[in-house]
């Protein structure tokens, strides 16, 4: 195993550690009060082991990131990257004994190109701050993670994060066209391109994308933009049943529409986002699904979807007129996750991809496993690309529930691949699926991705014990 390089006892390490990267570090940079390196221990996922770091680094260049992998790779000590740690697979907890390499403070857009249509970013731009920097030149950044006005560029590429436009725009990985990476060993590599074509060598600007820290430190990223689109309109359409609503979906993409999100609640989670905020939702409602379109007559294009709903057996189809309703509608989706949370304290977020033909199955599959375990499991999905949340509520305190929300948790996981889909839509593998992705890969999938890990960090100091 790879993991297993790192020999160095850890007592001899850490004795010298931070005076060795004081040494090329400001002082501000380099954390050892352990109450502080503390709180950068883990990310936002349950049920994943974490490790006390020896120190957190906060770099502030290039060449300083570089400096820390060289006293990292000399010392042999394991690296962590981070940005704003709101992952949900445990991919940015440390490990003991552990450099925790924070990019938050390399936060910089560098620049942004009408013409080329490229945005060049450091690791920890917000989201958020990049798609509304780029507005203001009549651009659009899609990928929009939930936790978009907190999660960092540097972090949505360790993950290959997706959000509510994937189903017209993509994830992530579609809007990488090249980056700077530091490698295990500290020196500096750029992959991809800033053109809007090019197939020079391999892509290993894809392999970096989803590889959670394991294979470089990402210390700059070229961007592709679109043109910004118009204004979005909004359709909600109500349903007696989850497989109804899913049969919404099936003739929606069947027809050739192309939506800007297609999303969808289950009663579960309607319920939720009522009680927590009283916004209204019908109660009777057994799913609802929101369908918005940012074409030139989004109108039209919201009739023709609302009249599949009705045919696919919707009770009730209520279009926005404008933005403002349309945000109001949206609103009630963006909650889902905070309302979930807050129906037991505690949440286990899956991120199962299936077809979209399998997506009623799965639905109905996640409904027997609630049942099954005596558990509250509420589904919001972004249902136009197949990408279900189930999000099993549970209290922390219970040690029956909480074996209970792990199970159910893992069966879920079995039914999606059963289905024909996959672990991990757009969280990440990190430490919470580790074993499912030996499951879906295989033996000789596994095997190849090992060598590529030990091709690039022959000692194996980078993010250790995540992804494989």
């Amino acid at each position: 195993m790879i993991m297993s390089r790192i020999e160095a006892p850890r007592d001899e390490v850490t004795g010298n550690l931070a005076d060795r990267l004081l040494s090329g570090l400001p002082a501000e940079a380099v954390l050892i009060d352990p109450d502080v390196t503390a709180s950068y221990a883990n990310d936002m996922a349950s049920f994943c082991e974490a490790g006390t770091p020896a120190v957190v680094v906060l770099p502030r260049t290039v060449e300083q990131v570089q400096h820390v992998m060289r006293i990292a790779t000399e010392l042999r000590v394991p690296v962590v990257p981070q940005g704003a740690r709101t992952g949900l697979s445990g991919a940015a907890n440390a490990s003991d004994g552990c450099i925790v390499l924070s990019l938050v403070k390399m936060d910089r857009i560098l620049e942004i190109n009408p013409v080329d249509r490229v945005a060049v970013v450091e690791p920890g731009v917000i989201n958020a701050t990049l798609s509304r920097a780029v507005n203001e030149h009549g651009l659009y950044y899609p990928p929009d993670p939930s936790s978009w006005e907190m999660c960092t560029i540097g972090g949505n590429i360790g993950t290959a994060s997706g959000g509510l436009c994937c189903v017209k725009y993509g994830v992530t990985a579609e809007y990488v066209l090249g980056l700077d990476v530091v490698l295990a060993d500290g020196r500096l590599m750029s992959t991809g391109r800033r053109t809007a074509k090019g197939v020079a060598g391999y892509d290993l600007t894809r392999l970096f994308v989803g590889s959670e820290g394991s294979l470089g430190i990402v210390v700059r990223a070229i961007l592709a933009l679109k043109p910004q689109p118009p204004q979005q309109l909004v359709l909600a359409a109500e349903f007696g049943s989850a497989r109804a609503a899913c049969d919404a979906v099936v003739r929606i993409m069947e027809g050739g529409h192309v939506p800007s999100l297609l999303e969808l609640m289950d009663r579960t989670t309607v319920k939720a986002v009522n009680d927590l905020a009283h916004m209204g939702l019908p109660e009777t409602t057994e799913a609802l699904l929101l369908a918005a379109f940012d074409t030139h007559d989004p109108a039209a294009d919201l009739a023709a979807v609302g009249a599949l709903c009705e045919a696919a057996g919707a009770t009730q189809v209520v279009p926005a007129e404008d933005a403002a309703e349309s945000e109001l509608l949206l609103q009630a989706r963006r909650l889902s996750l905070t309302a979930l949370e807050a129906v037991k304290g505690t949440t286990m977020i899956d991120d199962v991809c299936v077809p979209r033909s399998r997506l009623g199955d799965m639905l109905e599959g996640i409904e027997r496993v609630a049942e099954k375990y005596s558990l509250t499991i509420g589904v919001c999905a972004h249902a136009g690309d197949g990408n279900t949340h189930p999000t099993v509520c549970f209290d922390a305190d219970d040690p029956d529930e909480s074996r209970r929300a792990r199970e159910s948790f893992d069966e879920i996981m079995a039914l999606g691949l059963e289905l024909g889909g996959t672990i991990t839509g757009e969280h990440g593998v990190g430490v919470l699926k580790k074993e499912w992705l030996a499951r879906e890969l295989g033996p000789v999938g596994v095997e190849m991705q090992r060598g590529i890990k030990a091709a690039f960090d022959p000692l194996g100091i980078l993010n250790p014990g995540k992804v494989l």
